[in-house]
């Protein structure tokens, strides 16, 4: 049985996140290290953690000392999107359900590396997605974070992450 909700966020929507799923699914909601101090190992847990080049932060480190059974990644792509890139790059195995949730963007709250990343990222594929002509509306929903920055974290984005949980309630880990 699942007994709460763990999270690493950087800017904040990963965070949102976990709160709208804690407080829907009424579990409890921990900072990883949080989580680390007050469960016990192999816990059942579901995590979310935030998208960097590929990598869904914190991930490794929760699955070595948690039952991780859900990974909600957050990122600057739709919601339902790169959910193979992101199984096989974390090498998350079969038996965890993964869900990607589609965050936001603030370069003002990144600091050091992951502000220097970003900056060429915007100038690099930004770039190019903007001179591209013939956008999907998603490619167009990314260049506006990455010009404008916001948020996208909503209810609705939660709803495949509810009803998976819903069904496995009462599984053992």
């Amino acid at each position: 049985m699942i007994k709460a909700i763990v999270y690493t966020s950087n800017t904040g929507n990963t965070e949102r996140y976990a709160k709208l799923l804690g407080h829907q699914l009424d579990l409890p909601v921990y900072t990883l290290n949080d989580a680390k101090k007050t469960l016990e190992r192999n816990t059942a847990v579901i995590y979310l953690g935030w998208i960097m080049a590929g990598r869904i932060k914190g991930y490794k480190n929760a699955e070595k000392y948690f039952c991780v059974r859900m990974v909600c990644a957050v990122g600057m792509g739709a919601t339902g999107t790169q959910l193979q890139e992101l199984k096989d790059h974390n090498q998350i195995p079969s038996s965890v359900k993964v869900f990607s949730l589609q965050g936001g963007f603030d370069m003002q709250k990144l600091r050091g590396v992951n502000r220097m990343m970003m900056s060429i990222m915007m100038k690099t594929a930004g770039k190019a997605l903007a001179e591209k002509e013939d956008k999907t509306p998603d490619e167009d929903d990314m260049l506006d974070l990455m010009m404008n920055g916001g948020s996208r974290v909503s209810m609705e984005n939660l709803f495949g992450p509810i009803q998976w949980y819903e069904r496995i309630r009462d599984q053992v880990c």
